[in-house]
């Protein structure tokens, strides 16, 4: 089978590729390399069924292939705020053009939607029947909003276009590939863990999260890519309820680290409480995460004090580019006139 999964060079891409690879199919992975990496598809190359394509959703795209994975959009607060109307247009003019892409191909696509839809709940644990309270003008309304139109455009084409479409709503995942400067809460933690930094805390901590491991997520989208008739959203995560702090504890126990915690104000629009109802997901699928939280953060660890341990400053003394926030160095493509992500005008 030929697949083309967009941002395939991202965290989760990257590690649905593999699988993909590994499982013997053909794989088309395409990345504007925003905040995709080569690095994470790298040791892909040497397989002939691999190929990568540097493209940006916005663009019309036509290919022949047989499933389509839209992974395709910044998403992390520090990422998809950057450029919002970037943000708003991979989704919505993204989603467009992969849908247009699965109906000429007669293709099967599957969108990677988020439970950032749900925004700050008033139902817990959040079913895919419950519809949201968001903010539709706040600062992290171009990543949930797009999000909304983008399983809006979905269903649309499957009603009016007969696509076959797959809706997944995905939950706070993490695991190795994952970028050091993405601004994500596990990822923020490890990093100050590793380099005895006091771990930041924003509000008190009380606030919860769902965080699965990535290996648990890949297999339950390939589950729902590949079920028949399924064309409502489905959660995937892992329904185990976490504190803040108590994830703060864990991942400085497992660096081997003494907890220290720097606070800070809480970001507008920060959800209190985020779990999913996976029992579609079960009944459906027959998926449910396998990999606990602590077992996830001692395969995941490694990773990141390895990336750290290999960085070095340049001939000049001066960081490597990797040093820098991810806002200062997409500034410097955005200066220099060269970035395809620019801020619009």
């Amino acid at each position: 089978m030929k697949v083309l999964v967009t941002g395939g060079a991202g965290f989760i891409g990257s590690h649905l590729c593999e699988r993909l690879v590994l499982q013997g199919h053909e794989v088309v992975c395409l990345d504007n390399f925003f905040t995709g990496r080569r690095e994470n598809v790298r040791h892909l190359l040497d397989y002939n069924s691999f190929e990568l394509l540097r493209h940006d959703v916005c663009e019309p795209l036509l290919l022949q292939v047989d499933q389509v994975y839209n992974l395709a959009c910044p998403a992390s607060p520090v990422h998809y705020q950057y450029n919002p109307i970037k943000t708003v247009k991979s989704n919505v003019m993204g989603t467009l053009n992969m849908l247009v892409l699965a109906r000429r191909a007669g293709a099967r696509i599957l969108q990677a939607s988020t439970s950032e839809v749900y925004g700050e709940p008033h139902v817990h644990p959040q079913p895919e029947s419950y519809w949201g309270n968001v903010n539709t003008v706040g600062p992290r309304s171009c990543y949930d909003e797009g999000k909304r139109v983008a399983e809006t455009l979905m269903m649309d084409y499957h009603r009016q276009n007969n696509v076959d479409t797959r809706i997944a709503r995905i939950f706070n995942t993490y695991g190795p590939r994952m970028a050091e400067s993405d601004g994500r809460v596990v990822s923020n933690f490890i990093v100050q863990a590793l380099r005895g930094e006091p771990l930041t805390l924003y509000g008190e901590g009380g606030q919860t999260r769902s965080f699965c491991y990535v290996d648990d997520l890949v297999e339950g989208l390939m589950r729902l890519m590949n079920a028949d008739g399924l064309h409502d959203p489905v959660n995937l995560g892992n329904p185990g309820e976490f504190s803040i702090r108590q994830l703060a504890e864990t991942i400085a126990d497992v660096c081997g680290r003494e907890l220290t915690i720097e606070y800070r104000p809480l970001p507008q629009d920060d959800p209190t409480q985020r779990k999913p109802d996976i029992t579609r997901a079960q009944t459906l699928l027959h998926w449910s995460p396998t990999i606990a939280l602590r077992q996830g953060l001692e395969r995941t660890v490694p990773y990141f004090a390895d990336r750290l341990k290999r960085k070095r400053p340049n001939k000049k003394g001066a960081p490597g580019a990797d040093d820098f926030p991810f806002i200062e160095r997409r500034r410097a493509y955005t200066e220099a006139g060269t970035w395809t992500d620019r801020p619009a005008v």
